[in-house]
């Protein structure tokens, strides 16, 4: 297998990556394109044997060492726990992929009051506490491996505009949106490369576990294609603050920010009834 990479490709071989949501969907693609491209990984999601069975995966197709790290983020002190398990195995994570999150269909209120605390755990907190924890390591790991770290936040189309009936992971996503490209902008001359991925409707688990059907005509894209999108962007010399995901997505995402905030809200609850 050729892993030959020119010089300002992302380049993670003999580095380390930490996948959150590894057992599943987005989780699943990084972890083999890592893997593929020469990195050991950190997997961690709540359900053992999927991460068990794609540790194995891994190692049979690419040699990849993988640490596995059952842990449910939206309960309190899991970052913390990860953390500490991470500096007692004396893993040193050079890119981190916070991919770990879920939706919601529904109004807010009739929403369960866990559901909407666990979004924000998961997609907001958890995600914030863990690249706060990790920045220092991924920095340090940019100056010594040049175009081999990378903090990756996975948000959403969802975080371009307000979407009724789910609520709060849209705002969660415009918050994900929010943070990376500042981060981006905080650590332009360190050598780390950080973005956004914002996908649009992808044939994830994402429906299953947010109660609701994709709905409409428009076609999922795979998790290969979300992929592509997301390498291609760190593969650029000056990776960019946020990439979307297909053409489609980008066009519908640079409308939103163009168009009035009442009439895009309007038209995202229209599009939510059906």
């Amino acid at each position: 297998m050729t892993r030959t990479t020119v010089a300002t490709q992302y380049n993670p071989m003999g580095t380390t990556a930490l996948i959150t949501g590894a057992s599943s969907g987005l989780g699943v693609g990084f972890a083999h394109e890592l893997a593929r491209r020469g990195a050991d990984l950190v997997l961690t999601a709540r359900r053992l044997e999927r991460l068990e069975a794609l540790a194995v995966d891994l190692a049979e197709k690419y040699g990849t060492v993988s640490t596995v790290i059952p842990l449910d983020l939206a309960e309190s002190g899991a970052v913390p726990e990860l953390v500490r398990d991470l500096t007692d195995r004396e893993i040193r994570v050079a890119t981190l992929i916070n991919n770990a999150g879920f939706g919601h269909f529904g109004t807010l209120v009739d929403a369960p009051a866990d559901r909407v605390h666990d979004q924000v755990a998961v997609n907001v907190a958890a995600l914030t506490d863990l690249t706060h924890a990790l920045l220092p390591g991924l920095l340090s790991a940019a100056l010594a491996h040049p175009h081999g770290a990378a903090l990756v936040n996975v948000a959403s189309t969802a975080a371009f505009q307000p979407v009724p009936r789910l609520a709060v992971y849209a705002a969660a996503k415009a918050y994900v949106l929010s943070l990376t490209e500042a981060l981006w902008y905080e650590t332009r001359a360190t050598g780390l490369k950080v973005t956004a991925l914002c996908p649009g409707p992808t044939e994830t688990e994402f429906y299953a576990v947010a109660r609701r059907s994709p709905g409409g005509p428009r076609r999922l894209m795979s998790v290969d294609e979300v992929m592509g999108a997301a390498f291609a962007a760190l593969d650029m010399p000056r990776t960019p603050p946020h990439v979307v995901a297909g053409t489609q997505n980008r066009i519908t995402a640079w409308l939103a920010g163009s168009a009035p905030r009442r009439a895009v809200v309007t038209v995202t609850g229209r599009l939510s009834q059906r």
